[in-house]
């Protein structure tokens, strides 16, 4: 767990899947289709296909999680929100996208009204310029 994040450093890489896992899985699936285009069999042709869905598998194990997480965030942050910011902001809580909810919760509790409101007045297209805006990062060590 690293001690310090911010909008440059705090995406998480697991060595173990993102490099020697995926490189298992993909160095093979490179092999298996190079002999079936030089050597072709059925055989060789059913072992690309094993391993084509090998990597889509891989992949969607990643995928599925993060969309929970995603789904989690959402509810915090709207939770957050509802505690947080001043009342006339309430009734348009529910026009953040999901995108600027998950970067949000990178801001301190002190920055949320403005950032929100800057959101809602259209100044952030996605989330990375949410995250950049934030002054006082809050870590998040728990996400996937």
């Amino acid at each position: 767990m690293s001690a310090t994040q911010s909008a440059a450093s705090h995406a998480k890489m697991v060595p173990m899947y993102h490099y020697v896992g995926f490189g298992f899985v993909a160095i093979p699936t490179v092999y298996s289709m190079y002999v079936t285009v030089t050597q072709f069999s059925l055989g060789a042709m059913m072992m690309s296909l094993f391993a084509i869905g090998a990597i889509v598998s891989m992949l969607y194990a990643r995928l599925f999680p993060l969309g929970v997480q995603d789904r989690v965030i959402r509810l915090e942050e709207r939770i957050r929100m509802e505690l947080l910011l001043p009342a006339e902001m309430h009734a348009r809580i529910g026009d953040v996208a999901t995108e600027h909810l998950i970067a949000l919760r990178f801001a301190s509790d002190d920055e949320l009204a403005d950032l929100t409101k800057r959101i809602l007045d259209g100044e952030f297209s996605g989330r990375k310029g949410v995250k950049e805006a934030i002054k006082n990062w809050r870590a998040d060590h728990q996400r996937i």
